[in-house]
């Protein structure tokens, strides 16, 4: 390994002293519901590994689990999938450290008898595109949207991952839903802003919670554990600010007026 860094694994034991890198503060709820969220599913085979920079000091890190209990719309039997993959801030650009991270999640992947390691990448926000991992020899398997299902296979006989048509699930959500799951901590605080914002304009939103890998996977968007609709019809697949939900709600609003 290289002196220019090191790789923490994250465990139920260390998780609240290393913590999960997109929160800090170990009191925050989201912080919170991300640990017991973490812990439930380290024994299926959940793994968060942060990278410590040349400076000692977080700069990245990896979560990735076996492709049958991934919480995405996937069908990636046999594979490792990575949930999310980030380098951060700037300074940390640049250092081969993202490519390090990739590497620790194939070299579990390959020990454990998988036969390849596959993510879903996107250039929109939230998730990583897909430069690093072309680079890292992973191929392109499918488009939808706006959301790219890449591959890395070492087993040939294996058939490859497939994107689920999220699309179908989406008639369900009739009026207002919100539906989300605790994979990201940052979604705590975007449920309570949409909802204090819903009840400020007297909307009526529903609130799901998705408890299984199994519920994620027929989720109605393709980042699978965020997505807001109405009618059936998803507005946003991602983290949401009130201020950007003010904005979603002025324009539905006055489209349906």
């Amino acid at each position: 390994m290289s002196p220019s860094f090191s790789i923490c694994d994250i465990t139920p034991e260390n998780v609240e002293q290393e913590t999960v890198f997109c929160i800090k503060n170990v009191k925050s709820p989201g912080f919170q519901h991300k640990k017991k969220w973490f812990i439930k599913r380290y024994q299926k085979g959940l793994r968060i590994h942060i990278l410590k920079g040349f400076d000692g000091k977080m700069a990245g890190f990896i979560e990735y689990l076996p492709g049958n209990v991934a919480w995405r719309p996937v069908n990636a039997e046999s594979y490792m999938f990575i949930h999310c993959l980030f380098v951060y801030p700037k300074k940390y650009k640049n250092q081969g450290y993202g490519s390090a991270l990739v590497q620790e999640a194939e070299a579990v992947a390959r020990k454990a008898g998988y036969s390849g390691l596959c993510t879903l990448s996107s250039k929109g926000a939230w998730m990583s595109n897909s430069d690093l991992f072309m680079k890292l020899g992973f191929n392109s398997i499918a488009k939808r949207g706006r959301f790219e299902l890449l591959c890395k296979k070492w087993n040939a006989e294996t058939p490859d991952p497939e994107i689920r048509n999220w699309e179908l699930q989406q008639s369900r959500y009739q009026g207002w839903h919100l539906v989300y799951a605790d994979q990201c901590p940052w979604h705590d605080k975007s449920v309570e802003a949409l909802w204090n914002t819903a009840q400020d304009h007297g909307i009526d939103l529903q609130i799901t919670r998705l408890e299984s890998a199994a519920e994620a996977q027929q989720a109605p968007s393709g980042f699978g554990v965020f997505s807001l609709l109405r009618d059936g019809k998803l507005l946003e697949d991602h983290y949401l600010s009130a201020t950007r939900f003010k904005n979603i709600l002025k324009q539905e609003l006055k489209t349906n007026s």
